[in-house]
């Protein structure tokens, strides 16, 4: 049964930092690129960062460069979301998914977790 499970979400004070973990099983993880959404009310879901199946190539978007970096643990089946100064605007629910690389893109299995709450308020 394949799982996204987000964790390490809640309130922060801006300012402050948050580190998300996104665990995955039930599938080859290492055959997957990694990226975390983030989506608030009455927004479009917006990528937030990318990471390819190594972990040797990452993209953030401008929105959150500088601030956010993404890694991946290929030994734990681990993906992370590092957040530094976090911003009113950076409020959302985040979620992972998983893309399979190689594969033309109508073909490719995607997952998605059930996503997480990060809530940026004084």
């Amino acid at each position: 049964q394949v799982q996204l499970v987000e964790s390490g979400g809640g309130l922060v004070q801006p300012g402050g930092s948050l580190r998300l973990s996104c665990a995955a099983s039930g599938f080859t993880f290492t055959l997957y690129i990694m990226s975390w959404y983030r989506q608030s009310p009455g927004k479009e879901r917006e990528l937030v960062a990318s990471i390819s199946t190594s972990g040797s190539s990452t993209t953030v978007a401008d929105s959150v460069k500088g601030r956010f970096t993404i890694s991946r643990d290929n030994t734990k089946n681990t993906v992370i979301l590092q957040m530094n100064s976090l911003r009113p605007d950076d409020t959302a629910v985040y979620s992972c998914k998983a893309v399979e690389y190689g594969v033309p893109i109508s073909g490719a299995r995607i997952y998605w977790g059930q996503g997480i709450q990060v809530t940026v308020s004084s």
